[in-house]
Parts: structure tokens; sequence; C-alpha cells
């Protein structure tokens, strides 16, 4: 398989590629999200288009140090009925993104770019339909307690692989999508490459 880069921090993205054979390293491109996003959002992009952008920007800046190498950028937002939500910076925020959540129906958007000396040469988005259970606040503090710092600050507010679960009453899409890499289309391109 192709050797790639994955410009992300992400131990869940790393794990995905490894479980799967795909052979990476991570250069991570410490990209200011907020100002991008907040550029976009008064330009009237949709959060699919934001997950596309921030997943291009990612692979392209680190793409630009290496030669002839594949870099996966990839970027997941969720999308209710059209308000972006990104991760909690806090407890607290962490909690009223469930509030928001509660007892609706969400989309999460995962991107995934692959770059060459600085250029996009593929991209792909999916998504993914939850519906989360309705919970009181009570018990969705006491999901959060349950939570540590870690998990709660790379997954969003969610861990749909361990206690995530149990806060959705349905969920349509591929389960690696939700975590932030559809793996399946990247497998399938980087063959392509041999």
């Amino acid at each position: 398989m192709t050797e790639i880069i994955l410009a992300s921090k992400s131990k869940v993205r790393k794990k995905i590629l490894d479980n799967h054979n795909i052979n990476c390293s991570v250069e991570v491109s410490n990209i200011d999200e907020d100002p991008i996003k907040e550029s976009l959002l008064k330009e009237g992009a949709s959060p699919e288009i934001i997950s596309k952008n921030l997943a291009e920007l990612k692979a392209n800046k680190v793409s630009q140090k290496f030669s002839n190498i594949l870099v996966l950028g990839a970027d997941s937002v969720i999308d209710l009925t059209g308000e972006l939500i990104s991760k909690p910076e806090s407890r607290e925020e962490a909690l009223n993104i469930l509030k928001k959540l509660n007892g609706k129906k969400h989309s999460l958007i995962s991107s995934v770019c692959i770059s060459k000396n600085g250029s996009m040469v593929w991209n792909y988005t999916d998504k993914a339909y939850l519906t989360m259970k309705d919970f009181s606040e009570s018990e969705l503090v006491t999901y959060l307690a349950k939570i540590s710092d870690e998990i709660l600050y790379a997954y969003n507010v969610y861990q749909i692989e361990g206690e995530g679960r149990v806060l959705f009453s349905n969920i349509d899409g591929d389960e690696n999508t939700i975590m932030g890499l559809p793996i399946k289309k990247i497998q399938k391109y980087l063959k392509l490459q041999k």
C-alpha cells in the first residue's frame, strides 16, 4: 500500500489507518480553524463546504513540505439543520452541545482530501445521520462525567465506538465516517496509486 502522511493529530484517524494496514506518518498541520470557519460562515458556506475546505487546507499545507508524497487531510463537523457545531472547548460547552442535539436528528459530515506537492489531487465527503434520544439535563451531566477530557475534546461530544453509542436511538451511516475517516473510499483511491 502507498505510504502517506496524515495531516492530523487525531489518534482515532491514525488508528483507523493502522487498522486498515495503511502505512502513514503524522505531520500536524496546525491550522487555526476558527477564523476560517467564521469567514466561510459569513460567506454563507454550508457545513459540508466548510468541512471540505478545512480538510483541503490541512492537506495542502503539510503537502507543501514534502515532494511527491500523498498527504491526507480530514475534517468533521456536525450539521444541525444548517447550524455548524464544532468540537467543544470546555465541559460547559459540551453540555450545551448535547442539549442542542438532545432528541433531534443531525448529520455528521466527514471530509477527506489527498494532496500532492501542495495541491489537492482527490477529495471525498461523506455524511452519517444520527438521532439522539431524549435525555434530562441530569442524565447528560452523568454521561459527560464518564467521558475523559482526552476523549471529549478529540471526538466532539460523543465517541460512537464507546460510551457515546448509548446516546442514539438511530445511526444511519458508516461508523468510520462518524469517527472522522471514510476509510473505504480512501483505500479505493490509494489502490489506484500503486
